[in-house]
């Protein structure tokens, strides 16, 4: 009986890295750049806010899609996720697979979002469209003002 159980797992939650990129940007005064990335569902409802680099509150508004779909209504995982703006360079970051309540996510349709604003600068969004269904693969998106070519494999 015991062996049945072991026959049945739970599904696993699908791993993945991220590699952004933040391009060296000359200007007279540069600012770093706000960063939000995470996931949405076919339904473009955000399941998983995977990283958020900030300094001033006041200025989440300017990342406008993560403003919208997560910023001004769950201020706790906004708080809970923040981090310190990051220098220009690749960054890498990696995902479980699961959502904000740590559940895994079920196999369909994704898109993950990366996006960029900074003061005096411009703003950036880039998407890249996935499928959870338990086959490894490689997507990346074109370089944007704000945001380097982005990097995003499915183990």
């Amino acid at each position: 009986m015991s062996a049945a159980l072991f026959a049945f797992s739970p599904l696993q939650a699908t791993e993945a890295e991220i590699t952004l990129q933040i391009p060296e940007i000359e200007t007279a005064q540069y600012y770093r750049p706000y960063v939000a990335v995470w996931v949405e569902n076919a339904e473009q409802q955000s399941v998983k806010l995977i990283a958020l680099w900030r300094k001033e509150p006041d200025w989440l508004k300017d990342i406008r899609r993560f403003w919208r779909k997560i910023g001004r209504s769950e201020p706790e995982l906004v708080d809970a996720m923040t981090g310190a703006t990051r220098t220009p360079g690749k960054h890498r970051l990696t995902w479980d697979g699961k959502d904000d309540q740590g559940n895994a996510l079920a196999a369909g349709s994704y898109t993950l979002y990366v996006e960029a604003s900074r003061e005096q600068g411009g703003r950036s969004l880039q998407k890249i469209d996935f499928k959870l269904d338990g086959t490894p693969y490689q997507l990346t998106a074109a370089a944007a003002e704000e945001l380097g070519e982005l990097l995003f494999i499915i183990k």
